[in-house]
């Protein structure tokens, strides 16, 4: 009788509450290839599901949504991967044929599942499987660290697509952990003439200086849109919105008098109000921005590749897969922008 094979992955089995349990691995589904992880990122949505504030997805559940690995079996009829190729999810799990994902909508999938936030399966792990069709090729010359961010970054790019034309467009970003500084590159790549960003932390304004902002701001400063209209030198034209509470929204909306878009893409944790007469009276946008879809991925490919991208500042701290609990506890205190949790095979 041959050994069962056992693989260990990262489970939220309660509120705040991260385990590492061994199983047995999977057999493959049809139309599934089963992956091994190289490096698996963490964002402020695992962030909020481990503390059970994320408004859709609760424990118990399997982490890993922003991953890379390389491909070990392919179940049959599978042939848009095979062993070897090394891959990143789009972790969207789509039906394909509800009405959104009939008009190039997909990541509006009314029948939606995603891979690592609720779905039977997660990255974080030794191995994983995976719907095949989801799986995005890496190209051979990017490093596991720009891998991990083709994921993250397909999100602002998704957003910046949905804001419009930014050629020449004052932009504040709210936010300056990973989000909002791949939004500060997704927004300087599609032509705005100025940018502020804002943050509490010093370390992190200083990383969107250093990331091509104009200007940045505390975002803790009285009268916070005024201090950014002012950087701008007038109201800003679109407002990118990467943490997306109450405060925020409120001070978005100040930006953006008269005529401005407000883009929120930060994960909202709960319900939020808005100045409505406000809102009509001076013809404001407000913007909702949710994932990718597949040329999002394709964008965040070829920005990562230029010449200009460094994804070593990005990433700030790796933790291997048996420690995935600090990961965690690293996230929550505050300090760092991406966050890994790292294979450790070479290690066993």
């Amino acid at each position: 009788m041959s050994e069962e094979l056992t693989r260990r992955r990262v489970i939220v089995s309660s509120t705040d509450v991260v385990e590492v349990i061994t199983e047995a691995v999977p057999p493959l589904e049809p139309g599934e290839a089963l992956v091994e992880m190289s490096v698996s990122g963490l964002c402020g949505s695992d962030k909020a599901g481990v503390h059970g504030e994320h408004f859709f997805v609760k424990p118990p559940y399997y982490l890993g949504h922003e991953v890379v690995g390389v491909v070990v079996a392919v179940a049959d009829g599978v042939d848009n991967v095979e062993v070897g190729d090394r891959v990143t999810i789009e972790p969207s799990l789509v039906c394909g044929h509800c009405k959104p994902c009939l008009h190039k909508a997909e990541n509006l999938c009314e029948n939606l599942q995603f891979f690592g936030c609720g779905y039977r399966e997660g990255g974080m792990a030794d191995v994983f499987s995976a719907p095949a069709a989801r799986l995005y090729k890496i190209p051979k010359t990017f490093s596991d660290y720009q891998a991990a961010l083709i994921e993250p970054l397909a999100t602002p790019v998704h957003a910046v697509r949905l804001a419009g034309d930014l050629t020449g467009k004052t932009v504040a970003i709210l936010g300056a952990g990973t989000i909002g500084l791949l939004t500060l590159i997704a927004v300087r790549r599609a032509g705005a003439a100025k940018i502020v960003s804002t943050d509490t932390l010093a370390s992190k304004r200083d990383l969107a200086l250093a990331m091509g902002a104009d200007a940045v701001v505390d975002a803790a400063v009285d009268d916070l849109a005024g201090v950014v209209r002012k950087e701008l030198g007038e109201s800003a034209d679109f407002v990118f919105d990467c943490v997306a509470i109450q405060a925020t929204l409120g001070e978005a909306t100040k930006m953006a008098i008269k005529g401005g878009t407000v883009v929120v893409l930060g994960g909202s944790r709960k319900p939020a109000t808005l100045d409505m007469p406000v809102i009509q009276e001076f013809q404001i946008r407000i913007q909702g921005a949710t994932t990718y879809r597949w040329e999002d991925f394709d964008d965040a490919v070829d920005i990562i590749a230029s010449d200009d991208f460094d994804a070593g500042r990005f990433i700030t701290a790796t933790f291997p897969l048996p420690r995935a609990a600090e990961a965690f506890a690293a996230i929550t205190a505050g300090g760092e922008v991406k966050i890994l949790v790292v294979s450790d095979r070479g290690d066993r």
